[in-house]
């Protein structure tokens, strides 16, 4: 008898095995018992059969309540209606906990109750696929840098100053000084890379923005890659790239998860072939305003705006040349058009949103000086980020991609509150 896990078991038809996990579910039929064993790894139907086990065995799966904790040991046998393809055949049962009254039983809840219980209804199967989705996103993201020579920097999160204007930090007390939760690791990125030429660091970010949409989370997970040299047109097509990639590999590698999640897999198949769709930011407001949309130059896009805008191709749409005012101070302004920034939004279709948000930055000592003015910021917090336009000064770009709104499009979400483990939200600090 060997110890395995649940996925190994197609590979071990014939063998003896023990299997440690939580009972999931269950049903009788007279002499058998049907006991739904999950162990992270997957799901298995574990049958015991009343003549062929010792009279404690049958007992204690009888007392089994939902998510008590057990292993089991028996034969692997095929079994195609089976989940995974195989069943066991029990032997011998040991409980390791026995529960009772469950919170989260196969019946409706409210999506309170199962926020309150969040700990617990990690477990489920809608979440367990998410969760899957997400760990197969985050891992192809790093190898998706490091196959191209990127170094990972970790930026920190408790910084003296705001890297896109102060509304919405959290701030905090740092030993008699004021500190703000990190809304990006740019900043502290374009150092590294002119010591490394391409980085990227990948972490949690804060924003303290009083915002109630199914898009919007408090605390969220952000990748941010950043080039030496790399100018306005290379950094729309490696946007391009990297997600396009993405995408076709949670389309090779989740389909179970999906399939779960009764995805629509159709719709995500042409984000895998690029090109994407460019859209240049005044040519977007003109289709916004033919379509009936009140939408000005100048105007930021809102949800509305967004789906317009990328729905046509079924593809995500890449928003370039915004205008400057209503962009972040470090963005290189248009050479054609210096009221212009060059920056690009990409917006997933759906009705998703924006996905990306990158830009070619200021690689000008006395632009970027202009610009820390005009915005009012305060000037000795960036004397360090100034020291990068100050000794060997270089062009160089960038974009931020959060991965909730990632991993609740490529699953067909509703919120993105079920991408995250412990979502933070307006008025969610708990559990």
């Amino acid at each position: 008898m060997q110890d395995a896990e649940i996925r190994q078991l197609p590979e071990l038809v014939g063998q003896e095995v023990r299997v440690r996990g939580w009972l999931f579910n269950k049903r009788s039929s007279g002499k058998l018992q049907f006991l739904i064993v999950r162990d992270g790894t997957g799901f298995l139907q574990a049958v015991v059969f009343k003549p062929e086990v010792p009279q404690k065995v049958w007992e204690d799966a009888e007392k089994l309540g939902q998510e008590s904790s057990l292993w089991v040991v028996g034969t692997v046998r095929e079994d195609k209606r089976a989940p995974g393809g195989v069943e066991l055949t029990v032997k011998e049962l040991e409980i390791y906990q026995l529960c009772q009254d469950y919170p989260i039983t196969p019946k409706e809840h409210g999506v309170a109750f199962l926020m309150d219980n969040r700990h617990l209804w990690l477990r489920s199967r809608r979440q367990h696929a998410i969760m899957r989705v997400r760990n197969e996103l985050c891992f192809a993201i790093r190898e998706f840098f490091y196959k191209r020579g990127f170094v990972l920097i970790d930026s920190p999160i408790l910084t003296p100053a705001a890297c896109e204007g102060t509304s919405t930090l959290f701030q905090t007390d740092y030993f008699g000084e004021k500190a703000y939760l990190s809304q990006s690791g740019q900043l502290y990125l374009e150092p590294a890379a002119a010591a490394h030429g391409k980085v990227y660091c990948f972490g949690p970010t804060f924003r303290a923005e009083k915002s109630k949409t199914r898009r919007h989370l408090m605390e969220f997970w952000m990748v941010e890659p950043e080039v030496a040299w790399m100018r306005f047109p290379e950094l729309l097509d490696l946007a391009e790239e990297f997600v396009s990639e993405l995408v076709a590999r949670v389309l090779d590698r989740c389909q179970e998860e999906l399939k779960r999640l009764e995805r629509d897999t159709s719709k995500l198949e042409p984000a895998t072939r690029r090109p994407y769709p460019r859209i240049d930011y005044a040519d977007a407001i003109a289709k916004l305003q033919a379509k009936g949309f009140s939408v000005q130059f100048g105007d930021d896009f809102g949800g509305d705006e967004e789906t317009a805008l990328a729905d046509e191709s079924g593809k995500p749409v890449m928003i370039t040349r915004y205008p400057a005012h209503i962009k972040a101070f470090y963005m290189e302004p248009d050479p054609q058009d210096p009221t212009r920034a060059l920056a690009v939004d990409m917006i997933a279709p759906e009705g998703y949103g924006e996905i990306i948000g990158g830009s070619e930055r200021i690689s000008s000592y006395e632009l970027l000086e202009q610009r820390i003015r005009e915005h009012n910021l305060p000037r000795e917090a960036f004397e360090w980020y100034l020291d990068i336009r100050r000794y060997g000064a270089f062009p160089h770009s960038g974009f931020g991609m959060g991965i909730e709104r990632v991993v609740a499009w490529l699953c067909g979400l509703d919120h993105v509150r079920e991408t995250i483990p412990y979502p933070r939200m307006l008025y969610r600090l708990y559990p």
